[in-house]
C-alpha cells in the first residue's frame, strides 16, 4: 500500500514535469531529436501529439499516465493502473536517454535554468515509476 502511494506521488510529479515540459518545448520550439528520427521546429505542435517534444513525452502517453494515476487513486489495489504506469515509466526512461536535448541538459555544459530542472524531474520520475510499479 505504501508503495502504491509513493507510485502515485512520483507519477504525479513526473506527469507535471511532462506537462510543463510540453508547454516549454512548444514555446521554445524544441522538437524531438532521437536516433533515426528528427522533428522540425515548424511542426513541433503537431509532432507533440504523436512523437513528443525534446523535453516531454507525446500527449497520448501523458493522457495514459493521468488515466493510470486516476485508477490508482480510486483503487490502490488496481493492477491495471500499476501496469500502465510501469509500461510508461519503462518506455520513458528509454525516451529520455535517446533524446539528444535531454542528454545535453543533464551535463554541466548543457545547463539551462528552465529546461534542466524539467528534464531532471521528468527523468527521475520515470525511473522511480518503473521501479515502484514492479509487482
Amino acid at each position: 500500500m505504501a508503495n502504491r502511494r509513493a507510485l502515485v506521488a512520483v507519477s504525479a510529479v513526473q506527469l507535471t514535469a511532462g506537462l510543463v515540459g510540453q508547454v516549454v518545448a512548444l514555446r521554445r520550439r524544441r522538437h524531438y531529436d532521437i536516433p533515426f528520427m528528427t522533428g522540425s521546429a515548424e511542426h513541433v505542435g503537431r509532432d507533440s501529439w504523436w512523437f513528443g517534444t525534446a523535453i516531454s513525452a507525446p500527449s497520448y502517453m501523458l493522457a495514459s499516465q493521468a488515466w493510470g494515476i486516476a485508477r490508482l487513486l480510486r483503487d490502490p489495489a488496481d493492477d491495471r493502473g500499476r501496469q500502465v504506469l510501469r509500461l510508461l515509466g519503462t518506455g520513458m526512461v528509454a525516451g529520455y536517454l535517446s533524446e539528444r536535448l535531454c542528454r545535453h541538459r543533464l551535463t554541466p555544459g548543457g545547463f539551462d535554468p528552465v529546461e534542466t530542472p524539467i528534464v531532471a524531474a521528468g527523468f527521475g520520475g520515470t525511473v522511480a515509476m518503473a521501479l515502484l510499479s514492479r509487482p
